[in-house]
């Protein structure tokens, strides 16, 4: 049978799979299908696996007729998901969208990636980044660049740009992403999709090749709040393998995600450093507060310039720690980096330790901050980015990424749950997003603001046609 992907999300398609609807080959067939129409127009994919796919699949489909004892635990049984090319994965090329990796075949999978195994996920393949996770707009030397489906002519974001272009266009229904400064929210944002960056150490980064110990976050990407729970539920816990890991309980994400949010306390973002923005970013997330309120909330504006030092302070540890990583691959062959990413690893070697200890203490400060800000409000809304998705011609990288992560890594910084939903679209049809924050393993909060949101809101169910 065929499927329309434009109407199917994770749990739909779990339920549907639990009800006998079509078979998980079925399913991981129709996503094949779709990579091999729009991956030579859109590059999202660097390596699909449709072999292993289609094995899993089957496996699943076993498990399906079976129903053991322990189908409960596997949370996704028989969903395509797709893998940003930085998690390791046995014997498949995890290149990291660098040359540097281009024969790294791991022994083991990533701790995220285990885990989403282990809950019966079927794996369409490894999408592409920018180069070593280091810029937003995929625009990759090594691997090409990554398309919008909204408007191949654009960038779509990044560092995560491939797995949200793959969830966008039903090449997957879910996928995994990293953060430093934005990578999850941002290409979420230009794609029209949800991307979750979770509490910092509350997803394992074992296994993941690091841009920063300090700032790097795992989540997911996919098209409702709902499905990010249920990725989230599966993803979180305790790893002593990852020494940022924090041993703090797992909720279900999902248990009072429908909830509402009624007589919440919401905090929206207010002044210069969010006004001076696309005009058309802020009437739409200013429309956006106005649905928060027909919710039931109690919203406040609220002048954020204060996110200014914040951002700058995590440029700064991402580049020096970024630098730190790649050190020797930086000194003995510069030449095979990407030109903006060469530029931005040699700004981080050259930051003095005076300016990397200043940065750090604006992180402590920034928590500290964060733990008073929240006693008072239970969210923070703000745009996730300042401007819709930039042509891809003319592109400058770096400028690009100072722009784009302007209202993200603050959030990197502090450590902060955040969460991106689309909010509406441009007078050229590009999707907006909506970034919801909240206190420290406030995830269950930004989850469920994010499906009440969407419960009143039509726009995570608008796709590109392609």
């Amino acid at each position: 049978m065929e499927l329309d992907l434009s109407v199917l999300d994770l749990l739909s398609a779990s339920e549907a799979l639990h009800r006998h609807d079509f078979s998980a080959l079925e399913l991981a067939e129709v996503c094949l299908r779709q990579i091999e129409r729009l991956n030579p127009t859109l590059n999202a994919f660097i390596t699909p696996t449709p072999e292993m796919a289609c094995q899993q699949a089957i496996s699943a489909d076993a498990l399906l007729a079976l129903k053991p004892s322990n189908i409960s635990d596997l949370a996704l049984l028989g969903i395509p998901v797709a893998l940003k090319d930085l998690f390791d994965t046995v014997d498949i090329l995890t290149s990291a969208g660098s040359s540097f990796f281009a024969r790294y075949f791991p022994s083991e999978d990533a701790q995220a990636v285990l885990k989403i195994r282990l809950a019966g996920a079927v794996m369409v393949g490894k999408t592409n980044l920018h180069e070593i996770a280091l810029g937003v707009t995929n625009i990759n030397p090594q691997f090409g660049t990554c398309h919008n489906p909204w408007n191949i002519d654009c960038i779509s974001g990044g560092s995560s740009g491939g797995s949200a272009v793959a969830v966008a266009t039903g090449m997957s229904l879910a996928a995994l992403g990293t953060d430093t400064g934005g990578s999850i929210r941002i290409p979420a944002a230009l794609c029209g999709v949800v991307g979750l960056k979770p509490t910092f150490g509350r997803v394992s980064t074992h296994g993941v090749v690091p841009l920063s110990w300090n700032l790097d976050h795992v989540g997911p990407i996919t098209r409702t709040a709902r499905d990010a729970a249920r990725m989230l539920s599966v993803l979180a816990g305790f790893d002593p393998h990852d020494p940022a890991s924090v041993d703090m309980p797992v909720e279900d994400y999902s248990a009072h995600i429908g909830d509402g949010i009624q007589g919440w306390r919401v905090a929206l973002a207010h002044g210069e450093y969010v006004e001076n923005i696309d005009p058309e970013v802020h009437s739409v997330v200013e429309t956006a507060g106005y649905v928060f309120k027909e919710l039931g909330v109690h919203l406040e504006k609220v002048d954020v310039s204060w996110l200014a030092d914040m951002a700058l302070a995590n440029s700064r540890i991402t580049q020096a720690d970024g630098a730190a990583f790649h050190r020797e691959r930086l000194e003995l062959h510069p030449e095979l980096f990407g030109a903006d990413v060469r530029q931005r690893l040699e700004n981080g070697r050259a930051l003095t330790s005076s300016e990397y200890s200043l940065a750090r203490r604006t992180q402590v400060e920034s928590r500290r901050f964060f733990e008073q800000f929240f006693e008072k409000y239970d969210l923070l809304l703000l745009p996730t980015t300042p401007i819709p998705a930039p042509l891809i011609e003319g592109m400058q990288a770096i400028e690009a990424a100072r722009q784009l992560t302007r209202f993200t890594a603050p959030f990197n910084l502090a450590g902060l749950p955040a969460l991106s939903v689309p909010c509406g679209f441009t007078r050229n049809n590009l999707p907006i997003g909506l970034q919801i924050i909240s206190k420290h393993w406030g995830e269950s909060k930004v989850l469920q603001a994010g499906q009440s949101y969407q419960k009143l809101t039509d726009w995570h169910e608008k796709h590109p046609g392609l």
